[in-house]
């Protein structure tokens, strides 16, 4: 029982703590803008999207090789 003592004050501290975390970050703009940052992940900001993607252009064929071009030594 006397660990109530300890406990309900110290849940006090804690629910006050979060409590001024919580209105700080209200005053501060945090909740401003909830739409555009889940958005912002569906568009591509690549620069130049050409130079790391292949374009479908290119027609250079792949190195091939089979059993029979490899010399058994």
């Amino acid at each position: 029982m006397d660990i109530i003592y300890i406990l309900v004050p110290l849940s006090i501290v804690l629910i006050s703590i979060a409590t001024l975390i919580f209105f700080w970050a209200v005053r501060s703009g945090q909740f401003d803008d909830m739409e555009s940052p889940a958005h912002r992940i569906l568009f591509d900001d690549d620069d130049d999207p050409a130079s790391t993607h292949p374009t479908a252009t290119d027609t250079t064929p792949a190195p091939h090789t089979t059993a029979t071009d490899k010399n058994p030594l």
